[in-house]
């Protein structure tokens, strides 16, 4: 058994009891339907059609509990996979769909193994790919199990919002090889007490994992195999194993604008780069894919009269603020980006309900098209930029 899979069927990941499922739905990026349908179909997806769906080491299930339970919820026809190398963790993720009365198929095995499987129009690898050795082999095994014009939900570590990790997983490795994972657990939790306060994991207030629980510390401090990635690295590996990046879930965190002045001619990729080193608080890429040359992006008000869903907290909060000329306080990713919108953006909030059309929504808010346009298209750009607003027919 390799030290990757001795590690999650002794501390599945993460840690979830399927009595919860009575509870709450944990939701989140990537794939929920709405977010999948703006991001990769351009929020007009028919959703009336069957849908075909892999979760690729899908861990305890969180990923595929949300679209599965969205799309049953909905009516809307599906044929999901699951496939994960470890057993325990596949138990926790079957256990989790039967409390809930979902319909999936389950497969213990690697996403190496993807396309055996057959094609599908949509592909969830989430914290995976960077536990591969050799993480391009991982892209190039879901393109070839990527139907025409579907796409890919991901999720990979980034190295600076991590800053202190990976010398621990370093020394951790040489300090404890050959224990078994709970007395590794065990062992590293005593060194860690006695760190100086000074050391930059300690000094780190993004990184919570290891207060939840055993699975949480293993997986961030123990990991035996564990590749962060930069945003070149990411997006030339995907230019290596034929993807294209269609656009990160908050955009705005890879605008470097609002901290500096650019160099005149600086493309794309670079003010990414740029952005991720600046802010400096990035754990990890999230985003959506899709073959290479297809050229797609993300749903807009540009295109027809497009269905929009908020995603915003509690709204009557949000609204009241905006009434009163006061800024959203909003953080994403440890870095404060409040949005400052007129009052008159609170009526057009109130009239979202996911399931009215734009111009429904202007008509709701007591706004002509030409007054609450141009305030929309503001909104879009705010909202969309920390992942917040998304289009799509879905549940209408």
């Amino acid at each position: 058994m390799t030290g990757v899979r001795a590690q999650y069927e002794a501390f599945p990941y993460p840690e979830r009891d399927p009595k919860d499922e009575a509870k709450r739905l944990i939701g989140g990026s990537p794939s929920h339907p709405v977010e999948i349908d703006h991001f990769l179909f351009g929020g007009q997806r028919d959703w009336s059609q069957p849908f075909r769906a892999l979760v690729a080491g899908g861990g305890t299930g969180d990923g595929l509990i949300q679209l599965a339970q969205v799309l049953t919820s909905a009516g809307k026809p599906h044929d999901i996979h699951y496939i994960d190398l470890s057993e325990a963790s596949r138990k926790i993720a079957e256990a989790r769909a039967k409390a809930r009365g979902l319909e999936v198929t389950f497969h213990t095995g690697s996403l190496l193994d993807a396309a055996d499987l057959g094609t599908f129009d949509y592909i969830d690898c989430c914290g995976v790919l960077h536990h591969l050795p050799e993480p391009a082999e991982g892209f190039r095994a879901l393109r070839a199990a990527l139907a025409p014009g579907g796409g890919l939900g991901f999720m990979v570590y980034a190295p600076y919002g991590r800053s202190g990790v990976y010398p621990l997983q370093e020394a951790f490795g040489a300090l404890f090889e050959g224990l078994e994972p709970k007395a590794r657990v065990a062992s590293a939790r005593k060194v860690l007490a006695k760190l100086p306060a000074g050391h930059p994991f300690k000094r780190n207030p993004h990184l919570k994992d290891h207060e939840n629980g055993d699975a949480g510390f293993y997986d961030l401090l123990l990991h035996g195999q564990d590749v962060a990635m930069d945003v070149q690295t990411l997006l030339g590996l995907m230019d290596e194993t034929g993807w294209e990046l269609v656009s990160f879930t908050q955009p705005a965190l890879y605008d470097p604008a609002p901290l500096c002045e650019l160099p005149e001619g600086m493309g794309a990729r670079a003010r990414m780069a740029l952005a991720e080193r600046l802010h400096g608080t990035i754990k990890s890429h999230v985003g959506y894919a899709v073959a290479r040359g297809e050229g797609r992006a993300p749903a807009s008000a540009a295109e027809g009269d497009p269905v929009p869903h908020l995603r915003l907290g509690q709204r009557d909060q949000v609204t009241k603020l905006l009434a009163n000329s006061r800024p959203l306080p909003i953080n994403a990713s440890g870095i404060e980006m409040p949005i400052r919108l007129p009052p008159k953006a609170a009526r057009l909030i109130s009239a979202v309900d996911g399931r009215r059309r734009l111009s429904e929504v202007f008509a709701e808010a007591r706004m002509d098209r030409d007054e609450a346009l141009p305030l929309w298209q503001r909104m879009e750009g705010a909202f969309t930029g920390i992942g917040a607003l998304h289009y799509s027919e879905g549940l209408r």
